[in-house]
């Protein structure tokens, strides 16, 4: 925090200031405590603790709240309405940047909720027979005539700063597109993206399943990769702690923790696959037909237009992974600042390391993971590779990472 430019980060702040009404220190273990979640595939190891009997098995009673969008969901957590949420891996980094919320306000990971399972869907209006899977110099070059034509398109994400956001942005920029220059990225929240295509609201989109899923079955958009195609076993959402609860009631946040981490272990079983897809498919939760769900957390992508099918055999959503994917790592927070800077969101001296251990609950994760058995990576701050450029990302040397990019801000 105090290498970001004060500046610019206290701007922000007053600008996107909200009201915190914070949390009572050491309130009664019997109370209820509210946990935020969004209508996406991945929110299945938050609401499966539930339907499991996790949470009450750890000594807490948890209400599940469903949340309208990113933006509700990041004002209840700064309020203390809510005490933890399903968000996006990036947001905590984004609003305490600035560039998501009021600079300076800290919220803290505990523990990473899924790997992979998110996809860029184009318009099958717009792109139907001009873009193949995976295929980065048609989707280049059918978006730059566009722009050329006078058309530049429109591509929609859910959260400024969020994984949809990044995850679009490097695709883009790995297909030879400036997403600040070239075309127009605009935020809708996930449920209503298929909607907002279908009225021709945006040209493509980035979002988490089923609504990928959805809007192939509707004939309204095909997938043209997912997100493990841009950066394999990447993070994703995470379990995310209001600050004050987190540092006043560290037993109640441990058994959320632990409910959780045990949802995710029983969800990589992949006989458990199908009931999950059931339960959260339900209205209360994700609204969605099952099957869609159920397909793609088996890793089996219909990719809609006359594109076929495509499987993924050990890079579909993973929840669990051994312990390899909830592990909170400072090397993923270094890459999503390093984005940021790449993309022209931040500016001035960023004091990376001390971002991520700022966000980051490492310690906190250890200590849970350690008491349920759960191996823990060593793999932290080594460089990350998997992208769909080659370019490999120095955690030790964002800086330097950065210049390895040809396209950037």
């Amino acid at each position: 925090m105090k290498k970001i430019a004060r500046r610019e980060v206290l701007k922000k702040g007053l600008a996107l200031g909200i009201a915190t009404t914070g949390l009572v220190r050491g309130q009664a273990r019997s109370r209820k405590l509210r946990i935020g979640f969004i209508a996406l595939t991945d929110c299945a190891s938050v609401v499966m603790a539930k339907e499991l009997g996790l949470y009450q098995k750890h000594g807490v009673d948890v209400e599940l709240v469903k949340e309208a969008s990113w933006a509700t969901t990041r004002d209840h957590l700064l309020s203390g309405e809510i005490v933890a949420a399903h968000t996006l891996f990036g947001l905590p980094f984004s609003v305490y940047t600035g560039i998501g919320g009021p600079a300076g306000r800290v919220l803290r990971i505990a523990m990473v909720l899924n790997n992979n399972g998110q996809a860029i869907t184009l318009s099958s209006q717009d792109f139907g027979g001009k873009v193949g899977f995976k295929d980065l110099d048609g989707a280049g070059k059918a978006i730059l005539a566009k722009k050329r034509e006078g058309k530049p398109l429109t591509f929609a994400m859910t959260f400024p700063g969020g994984t949809h956001d990044l995850w679009l942005r490097y695709w883009l920029g790995a297909c030879g597109v400036n997403p600040v220059k070239d075309v127009r990225i605009i935020v809708v929240p996930p449920p209503q993206m298929v909607a907002n295509m279908g009225v021709g609201s945006m040209d493509g989109f980035c979002v988490g399943e089923p609504w990928n899923g959805v809007a192939v079955k509707q004939g309204i958009g095909f997938t043209a990769l997912a997100s493990q195609d841009i950066w394999k076993h990447h993070p994703e959402k995470a379990l995310v702690f209001n600050h004050e609860f987190f540092r006043d009631n560290p037993e109640e946040a441990r058994a959320i923790t632990k409910a959780v981490l045990e949802a995710s272990k029983w969800l990589d079983n992949p006989a458990n696959r199908r009931t999950a897809a059931k339960v959260i498919a339900r209205r209360q939760y994700v609204n969605a037909d099952p099957s869609i769900i159920e397909a793609r957390l088996l890793g089996v992508y219909d990719l809609g237009g006359d594109l076929g099918r495509h499987t993924y055999t050990d890079d579909y959503m993973l929840f669990h992974n051994g312990g390899q994917t909830n592990f909170p790592r400072k090397s993923h927070a270094i890459w999503f600042l390093a984005q940021y800077r790449r993309w022209g969101m931040l500016k001035g001296r960023i004091d990376y390391e001390g971002i991520a251990e700022t966000i980051l609950a490492q310690d906190f994760y250890i200590s849970v993971a350690k008491e349920l058995s759960i191996p823990i990576p060593n793999d932290d701050m080594r460089p990350l590779s998997g992208f769909i450029d080659g370019v490999t990302f120095d955690p030790k040397d964002p800086e330097g990472s950065i210049r390895k990019y040809k396209v950037r801000v």
